[in-house]
């Protein structure tokens, strides 16, 4: 099959399944309103493209008998008593951020570029995050 490209909401919503089956099979869905255009794509698939494209610069310092884990140029930080609680810390920063972001910070010059960020942590649950902060796997 090939890719699936509505014109309209309306089409779209009459096409919902195919389109919805188009995205969980990776094919190019796409959904036409007014100017805007929309691409339709499975989660699962998003988030492993976007853990591959945000590679995590994640930073860790041993320092006073604690942990310090943070992202250089983001608000984003945590410690720990250990390496560990600095880390699952650092995973309730980064739910935190994204919480922010979607409230009030997505059209703040300095952190709308962040969007890929905000939605590789919208769509991981803590295991994914904390692999993604430790590089360990996509």
């Amino acid at each position: 099959m090939t890719a699936v490209h509505y014109e309209s909401y309306t089409e779209a919503r009459t096409h919902f399944k195919d389109l919805l089956d188009a995205a969980g099979q990776g094919r190019v869905a796409t959904v036409r309103r007014d100017t805007e255009h929309a691409a339709v794509v499975d989660a699962s698939r998003l988030r492993h493209a976007l853990a591959l494209l945000c590679t995590s610069k994640a930073e860790v310092l041993h320092e006073d008998g604690g942990w310090s884990a943070f992202f250089p140029g983001l608000p984003i930080a945590a410690d720990g008593a250990t390496f560990e609680e600095a880390i699952d810390e650092l995973v309730d920063a980064l739910r935190e951020y994204a919480e922010d972001w979607h409230e009030r910070l997505l059209n703040a010059p300095n952190h709308r570029d962040n969007w890929g960020l905000v939605q590789l942590i919208s769509l991981s649950d803590n295991a994914q995050l904390r692999q993604w902060v430790l590089g360990a796997a996509k």
